[in-house]
């Protein structure tokens, strides 16, 4: 639904190259040969015929010394190559984002002076006029933006449109701070994007469990998808309901582990991990595969290889009794309220 990690062609080839993915999508045998040739200084060319990619993204280059070796492009410069376009793309944006701010100011104005409680809440349909209106949006934001953002890969177009909007909305000094899911700590573009905004104005954490995504600007605007599809969604000015929302996600980032900080998914002395007492409430709480899957931040097949994990730590032998051993071994007691505790 929502821009968040921008996009962009980060390629240096056209899109029929021999091996069809972008470097963002870099396949799993091309990051084990340039992890290797960076270990060791150089990889023999004869093993990297299984990954062209790495020729194609010139992140290995012949050795000038053995025709029959190549030596890795050390990564901060084969970075560097790839952004430097991405920049001046997003300086030109940033001009021309200003310049149509500047025309359409007066007639902002005149909205706000017209604006009623019927209009305080608009339904956006379709993927343009949702960017359209989070653009504006976050172009009139002038202090702080809190994002929802579900742990998923992105395509190169929409990292590179993220990255403009959180550039600009950083060099005016706006704070950002955004929540994703402890699966994020392991996508490598997603750790890039964050490498970008080092300069204390941009602060993420994770938190095991996320329903859906939310933005919310200067404590004025909301938006929040109201269609799986993410095609439609709900832009929220009603004062109400966006104080309200605010309070949601102060409470989910008090509870978030700060994305500098150690892996989240430690063993607990039962012997089953975290994110496998998060799948195990949400077993129990009758959710399919797919759902769990999508409320954590994973792939199905991932969340499938935690519960034949969990299954075998208690003992069970079939999805059935997985539930019943789950509500008998007492696992998820360490999520119900203690005595005592108020909730509504």
């Amino acid at each position: 639904m929502f821009r968040t990690l921008g996009g962009g062609d980060l390629t240096t080839k056209p899109t029929e190259a021999i091996h069809p993915h972008t470097i963002a999508e870099l396949c799993e045998e091309g990051r084990r040969v340039y992890a290797s040739a960076l270990r060791t200084g150089r990889v023999a060319r004869a093993d990297v015929a299984a990954a062209p990619c790495l020729m194609e993204f010139a992140l290995l280059h012949a050795d000038p010394g053995d025709e029959n070796w190549l030596r890795p492009v050390p990564p901060s410069v084969a970075l560097s190559l790839r952004l430097n376009p991405i920049e001046r793309e997003i300086s030109e944006r940033r001009r021309t984002s200003m310049e149509l701010a500047e025309i359409f100011e007066p007639f902002m104005m005149l909205t706000a002076q017209g604006s009623s409680p019927e209009h305080s809440i608009t339904v956006l349909e379709g993927l343009d006029r949702i960017n359209s209106a989070l653009d504006l949006a976050t172009d009139q934001c002038r202090n702080e933006v809190l994002t929802v953002q579900p742990s998923v890969r992105h395509p190169e177009r929409r990292i590179m449109e993220g990255l403009e909007r959180d550039k600009t909305l950083t060099d005016r000094g706006v704070r950002i701070r955004t929540l994703y899911q402890h699966t994020a700590r392991y996508i490598p573009e997603r750790l890039a994007y964050v490498d970008q905004f080092a300069n204390g104005k941009v602060e993420y954490r994770t938190i095991d469990e996320l329903v859906e995504r939310l933005v919310i600007c200067d404590e004025t605007v909301a938006f929040i998808p109201i269609r799986d599809d993410r095609q439609v969604a709900l832009e929220l000015r009603h004062p109400g309901l966006v104080s309200y929302l605010i309070k949601v996600f102060e409470f989910m980032w008090s509870r978030a582990v700060p994305l500098s900080a150690g892996s989240p998914y430690e063993t607990a002395p039962d012997g089953i991990t975290d994110i496998q007492h998060s799948i195990a409430k949400l077993l129990v709480e009758g959710h399919v595969d797919e759902a769990i899957a999508r409320r954590l931040g994973m792939n199905v097949r991932t969340c499938r290889a935690h519960i034949a994990k969990l299954a075998t730590a208690l003992g069970s032998g079939s999805r059935a009794q997985l539930g019943f051993l789950i509500a008998q071994s007492g696992i998820l007691q360490k999520d119900q309220p203690t005595e005592g505790d108020s909730r509504p």
